[in-house]
């Protein structure tokens, strides 16, 4: 009689679960489904005469569930803190923002059961604060900009919070080598376009990490697209990549929310970036009101300044008789901006005349011959 068979045993692994494990596990399920909802937003063509060997794109940020840019940063940064072990349950999460950011987060605390704090200037648009406490954040305004960085670490400290300091860790939170990031959407959406790898893209510096993320995923994939990044008036930016100098500062506060920074950020990595130009206020606006006309929709400040840096490549392309194609961002809508920068009371205050600017601008894009002077 052949002997009995032994019953089958499964080995018995420890468990190594810990009280946070679960949520941990549950808060990551939530962000992945929350990114297949949301991967992606359009690349719209912009046909604009006289410019069909130099197309126009524009990537529509504003699209996201949150309406910016920011959307991609804000899971990046909830990501990195989950993964590495920093937010957990109960967490009470800080940041240090010019408002965007803040509503993205905010909108990611609440669906994974945070609190938020956002400490913002003074003087961040209504519209942005509103978005922020309806998505169920706080805000804590402070009237010195330069300041948000400090009070943002001290709040996190005071209740044993975590700081997600989206200035030094935008760079290393997202996956530049790919995984649907901007760069590697923007390349795969032209891939059927006539100019399929575009001559420029064009960056406003913000963080400095989607700047990061787009010149190191050129260099990685062997592309010879140029990143230009247009930098605002009141900005720390420009002036630190042209004297290679990480310490410059900038004493105002910038009014062109989302990209001028009093200081170089640590996500800004230079060596990435082929190009910069200096965009003043009164160009970025113009470049707003002009670009906001051709879409029949309202488009913010930061997209100004990248519209007016895509003009500026497209000048220096039509100056070469060179062909290819030119993308940029649009960050947010202009409808944020209904109290300042679409109010003719809030641009007297400020002693903004767009006239001139709005003129240049147009007389470059009806003219078959103009050139833009470069804003450097």
């Amino acid at each position: 009689m052949a002997a009995s068979l032994a019953p089958r045993t499964e080995p018995v692994i420890p468990s190594i679960d810990c009280p946070n494990r679960a949520w941990t596990r549950q808060a990551l399920v939530l962000l992945e489904a929350e990114g297949r909802r949301s991967a992606d937003t359009h690349l719209i063509p912009l046909p604009i005469r006289g410019f069909e060997d130099t197309p126009f794109y524009l990537k529509d940020e504003s699209a996201h569930p949150t309406g910016s840019l920011k959307h991609r940063l804000a899971r990046s940064l909830f990501l990195y803190g989950i993964c590495n072990g920093l937010i957990r349950k109960g967490t009470t999460l800080t940041e240090a923002s010019s408002g965007s950011t803040a509503v993205s987060e905010a909108y990611y605390a609440r669906m994974l059961g945070l609190d938020f704090i956002a400490v913002l200037p003074a003087r961040t648009s209504p519209s942005k604060i509103a978005a922020i406490t309806q998505q169920g954040g706080r805000c804590h305004l402070v009237e010195d900009g330069s300041t948000i960085y400090q009070v943002a670490a001290d709040l996190a400290a005071e209740c044993g919070g975590y700081y997600l300091d989206q200035f030094t860790f935008a760079e290393r939170a997202t996956d530049w080598r790919g995984n649907n990031n901007i760069a590697e959407s923007i390349f795969r959406q032209m891939e059927n376009e006539p100019f399929c790898v575009p001559s420029w893209v064009v960056m406003g510096a913000g963080t400095g990490g989607t700047a990061a993320t787009i010149g190191r995923y050129i260099r990685y994939r062997g592309y010879n697209t140029r990143l230009c990044v247009a930098d605002v008036e009141r900005s720390a930016f420009y002036e630190g990549w042209l004297d290679a100098n990480p310490e410059a500062r900038c004493a105002l506060p910038s009014r062109i929310e989302g990209v001028g920074r009093p200081r170089v950020e640590k996500s800004f990595i230079p060596g990435v970036v082929d190009h910069m130009i200096k965009v003043p206020d009164t160009t970025s606006l113009a470049a707003m009101h002009v670009l906001s006309k051709r879409l029949s929709r309202r488009v913010g400040g930061s997209t100004g300044t990248n519209f007016y840096g895509l003009c500026w490549a497209a000048s220096q392309m039509r100056r070469d008789g060179a062909k290819g194609s030119l993308v940029t961002l649009i960050c947010d809508s202009g409808e944020r901006y209904a109290d300042t920068y679409y109010n003719p009371e809030w641009l007297a205050e400020q002693k903004l005349d767009l006239r001139a600017d709005i003129e240049r601008i147009e007389t470059f894009l009806t003219s078959e011959n103009a050139l833009l002077e470069p804003s450097d």
